[in-house]
């Protein structure tokens, strides 16, 4: 995929911000949360393209290959190979695919084939009251973290952070996905030690950075933090009130990532966080040399005065390997050692 998302970031989000659907947004937000059920051998995976176009045919023999490896059983959405410029296919179709693959019982989780962009322009066309009443796995990350949080909040769905289908499947990456999916293990998450330091006196990789130091407990939710800010102040974010927020992103520059904080901030957003986590920002430099701040200097500027727990490094992001973490549910966090532990299980 594509290492700059600026060109995708200029739409305006007043045409997301759907004024009839406040009242269901409210009334979502004080029902319970809905899990979804486990994985077994033998479950449907409804194969989607609700972002960039995926044309090459094969990728999908890729994935169904990654899919039956995995002991499930691939179903094509309708529209997977449909392309209309970088997207694949019409808004409406892409949504579609979705929609039918909740009302269709085959189908135990839906998995993308790719990011890029593009979820953001479907959001007003899924059924989401279909979508409440059918609760399925829906996995991804990067552009799929606008289908994941708008799901959550407008169906009160626990969605999942984590790989998409054209990834690599690696022994890593499965076992992460096996263990959130298919039991309902309690998952917990830190760092792990890259084989480069195992002859070192000390840990140069993967270290984490403390900027709050402490505990504390709330739903877990977040992912491309140029995604999210891009649908602030529409009707498909839910009120972060008491949530711990993590944020990844990839390929921008300091100026930017400071920009768009700031955004959560203005945005009221982050005032409402019991903690916060920062992953990986890959590719991720100054832009003018001495000119510009540092990662650390944008975070200590924005997340210190907020006396909340926090830290930042955390293995999460366009990186490998990509961990599984189900979204919405109860975790504690510990930012004196970089740790998440979850409270309960993403399925049932």
């Amino acid at each position: 995929m594509s290492f700059n998302r600026r060109q995708f970031l200029s739409a305006s989000l007043g045409s997301l911000a759907i004024l009839s659907s406040i009242h269901s947004l409210a009334s979502a937000q004080n029902s319970p949360i809905i899990k979804p059920r486990k994985l077994k051998a033998g479950s449907g995976v409804g194969l989607i393209s609700p972002a960039g176009t995926t044309n090459i045919t094969e990728h999908i023999d890729i994935v169904e290959d990654a899919v039956k490896a995995l002991g499930l059983v691939p179903y094509l959405g309708s529209h997977l190979l449909d392309q209309y410029g970088y997207l694949a296919g019409k808004d409406q179709d892409r949504a579609d695919d979705i929609n039918q693959f909740f009302a269709d019982p085959r189908i135990d989780i839906l998995l993308p084939i790719r990011g890029g962009w593009g979820c953001a322009r479907i959001l007003p066309y899924l059924d989401y009251n279909l979508i409440k009443n059918n609760p399925k796995i829906v996995i991804g990350f990067s552009d799929l973290t606008t289908l994941l949080i708008a799901l959550y909040t407008k169906s009160n769905l626990v969605t999942f952070h984590g790989p998409n289908a054209f990834t690599s499947w690696r022994k890593a990456q499965v076992n992460s996905f096996q263990k959130a999916l298919f039991t309902e293990e309690r998952i917990s998450f830190k760092n792990q030690r890259d084989s480069d330091d195992d002859d070192r006196l000390m840990q140069v990789k993967n270290r984490i950075r403390t900027i709050t130091p402490g505990t504390a407990r709330g739903k877990l939710i977040g992912g491309n933090l140029s995604v999210l800010s891009a649908i602030i102040g529409s009707a498909y974010v839910p009120d972060f009130s008491g949530h711990i927020l993590f944020i990844e992103d990839v390929g921008e520059d300091i100026y930017r990532i400071d920009r768009m904080i700031t955004h959560l901030k203005v945005a009221g957003i982050l005032n409402k966080l019991s903690g916060f986590i920062f992953g990986e920002c890959t590719n991720c430099s100054p832009n003018g040399g001495y000119g510009s701040l540092t990662l650390e200097q944008v975070l200590d500027d924005h997340i210190k005065p907020l006396g909340i727990p926090a830290w930042t490094g955390a293995q999460i992001g366009h990186i490998e390997p990509i961990l599984t973490f189900p979204m919405g549910v109860e975790v504690e966090m510990n930012a004196n050692t970089g740790t998440i532990n979850y409270l309960e299980s993403g399925v049932i």
